[in-house]
């Protein structure tokens, strides 16, 4: 039973009691913000801004820029997604949930690529080409990028992006020591795919009134 201790939480052995507590409570509130998501809740925006905000200082005090870039954007999005799901598109209903058009998934290349350059740039800048994980940081950027954009337009195919990058960042976070995200992220790729069916049926429920 030890040695399987060792391997998943060793690395935490030369932290800081705070840094490990300040994880864990953002994990918390992240599995919080994913799970009310999921739910098509406006609480996914409060908690998820909790997650974020304890995130960005941890990931910068660990020099890990990528992915406080991630978060940074995450607390931006938290605020304009807040926004966009509490504005009434009419006198009764709010902006509900719907598919991509032909101009939001170019939008959404736009983003990728846009993102993609940004985050080369601030690593080339900084001098952080350090390690192969670099690399995958500036893929999976991008990707969350374009997935908070569409959940905060409360569009179907966010939940496409989230899978693809929590499968992606769930071997990443645990190679560079961060057990408890890593873990967090496996959740993730789980609620996120439930998610999606969730909102698909939900979509599918909308658009039923309009076909018969």
């Amino acid at each position: 039973m030890q040695p399987i201790f060792d391997f998943f939480f060793e690395q935490y052995s030369g932290y800081r009691t705070l840094f490990i507590i300040l994880e864990i409570i953002a994990v918390i509130f992240g599995f919080l913000s994913v799970w009310f998501s999921k739910q098509n809740n406006i609480l996914v925006y409060p908690t998820g801004i909790v997650s974020t905000i304890i995130f960005v200082y941890l990931l910068w005090q660990w020099q890990l820029l990528g992915d406080m870039m991630i978060n940074a954007y995450y607390f931006t999005m938290s605020i304009y997604g807040w926004y966009i799901w509490t504005r009434k598109v009419d006198p009764e209903h709010y902006t509900p949930i719907t598919s991509t058009n032909r101009r939001e998934q170019i939008q959404s290349v736009f983003i990728f690529i846009g993102t993609l350059i940004f985050v080369f740039a601030v690593y080339e800048w900084f001098d952080k080409w350090n390690n192969w994980t670099a690399y995958i940081d500036t893929v999976t950027t991008a990707i969350f990028f374009v997935g908070m954009w569409l959940m905060a337009k409360r569009k179907l195919e966010n939940w496409i992006y989230w899978i693809i990058g929590d499968i992606i960042s769930v071997p990443l976070y645990f190679y560079k020591g961060l057990t408890f995200t890593s873990l967090q992220y496996l959740v993730f790729t789980i609620i996120a795919v439930f998610g999606y069916l969730a909102w698909k049926k939900n979509l599918r429920n909308d658009l039923r009134p309009a076909l018969e």
